[in-house]
């Protein structure tokens, strides 16, 4: 739906899901019975399997950010079950390391601030996880200049977009954008999660010699959570695909308003997200009065990062009608993401103006509805990549806007040709992951 006429936009979509985007059958088959016959043991003699050290874990604040981790981690498990699996986090904290080592008792979770050196003596191949750009560049850098081993990167966005912020002085961005393609240039390869950001690192003459269309790992995520979901579900009525969710969002995460951030208020992007809040939530407030009035399906507002249960109140759920609200649950508190899964598998769909949550619904072959908007960098795009660009919605465009009421009531109308509309997209999915983890073992084998 977003810029579905722009030619620019078919053409790098084709590219992502074609010429760059195909691996051979055969290849796949290669990869996976190398790593069977002994392939990802480490060289010299030593009988110890290739280890391969994740770097993910951005924040425990955004379920979306905690959901990269178990879902590369799910992918290598059950892709290259012969190597071994260490994490490198940023934060694991808020109960993520329980989490994580309950899911995947055999990865050792690292201690940044110990084990470094450690890292880097051990580990034979190092693989940046999916993110908003190439997150951890800097210790990619003092990866390659401290130990020469090889490198790759699984889903991420490179978008050169530059936002105003407090935190960083002007020319930041663009400093990050070509310390990020210098590092992507020596890379075995580079799995992009939009084509938008595929065709701009083509078009910036990146070398690196696999660049490619790869879903973030996001998609992979399988956490789940369902006795605290169904404890939920049933204190407030919510029946089993008998309702939808919808997720706010600012055009900025006010990340001021979280203690544990210890930041100062952004004036920039506070007066963004200000002047566009009601433009940003109305056609959601209107869908829901709808579907409530013409389907028989109830809401819950929820949230995908700490400061949405404010903002789904206050955009959302207090603006409506006495007698609409009546039917719309509000969740008041923050979850991880292992109920979250639990809670969408149980609904009939999602749409808001979120992108993770969207993507672990389609993971789990649920449908759902993105609304993005130009300062969430070219990420959203994935949803044409994957073949769901009819529930992909640019906010900027009233034309666009304008859509989401009906497309909206359609999913809740027709849940089984909405299933079969994101089980399409799964497969499509699981597909590329095949092909990208195919990669991945050769160039793990190859360490």
């Amino acid at each position: 739906m977003d810029d579905q006429r722009d030619p620019a936009v078919g053409q790098a979509t084709r590219l992502g899901r074609s010429r760059l985007g195909r691996l051979s059958r055969r290849r796949v088959v290669q990869a996976a019975a190398a790593a069977a016959a002994g392939g990802l043991t480490a060289r010299g003699g030593s009988p110890r399997p290739r280890r391969i050290v994740v770097r993910s874990s951005w924040q425990t604040v955004n379920i979306g950010d905690i959901a990269h981790t178990p879902g590369i981690l799910r992918l290598l498990e059950n892709h290259l079950p012969e190597a071994e699996v260490w994490l490198w986090p940023s934060n694991v904290g808020n109960g993520v390391r329980e989490l994580l080592a309950a899911r995947f008792p055999r990865v050792r979770v690292l201690d940044p601030r110990k084990d470094v050196a450690e890292i880097f003596r051990e580990c034979d191949f190092l693989l940046h996880g999916s993110g908003p750009s190439l997150v951890a560049r800097r210790d990619v850098r003092r990866w390659r200049e401290k130990t020469g081993k090889p490198y790759g990167v699984y889903g991420i966005t490179l978008d050169p977009f530059f936002v105003p912020d407090a935190k960083r002085p002007a020319g930041s961005e663009n400093e990050a954008i070509s310390d990020s393609l210098d590092l992507l240039a020596t890379a075995d390869f580079v799995f992009f999660r939009d084509s938008r950001s595929l065709a701009f690192a083509r078009d910036q003459g990146c070398p690196c010699p696999i660049m490619q269309f790869g879903p973030d790992a996001a998609f992979a995520t399988d956490l789940r959570d369902d006795a605290s979901a169904e404890r939920f579900l049933r204190a407030h009525g919510l029946e089993p695909g008998r309702f939808l969710c919808c997720i706010p969002r600012y055009r900025f995460t006010p990340y001021w308003r979280l203690p544990e951030k210890n930041r100062p208020v952004d004036p920039v992007r506070k007066a963004r997200n200000e002047a566009l809040k009601e433009h940003d939530h109305a056609p959601h407030r209107r869908a829901i009065e709808r579907v409530l009035r013409e389907t028989g399906l109830r809401l819950l507002v929820c949230p995908e990062d700490r400061t949405q249960m404010a903002i789904g109140k206050e955009m959302l759920v207090d603006p409506l009608p006495a007698l609409v609200r009546q039917g719309v649950v509000w969740r008041p508190n923050y979850w991880l993401t292992g109920e979250a899964v639990s809670t969408y598998v149980r609904s009939a769909g999602l749409f808001g103006n979120e992108m993770h949550s969207p993507i672990m619904a389609v993971g789990n072959g649920v449908p759902a509805i993105v609304c993005r908007w130009r300062e969430q960098t070219t990420k959203g795009f994935m949803w044409q990549d994957i073949g769901l660009g009819d529930w992909l919605f640019n906010m900027d465009d009233e034309a666009d806007v304008q859509q989401i009421v009906p497309t909206v009531l359609r999913m809740a109308a027709a849940p089984g040709a909405a299933r079969e509309t994101a089980a399409a997209a799964r497969r499509f999915v699981e597909q590329r992951q095949r092909e990208t983890m195919a990669v991945v073992g050769e160039c793990l084998a190859r360490s």
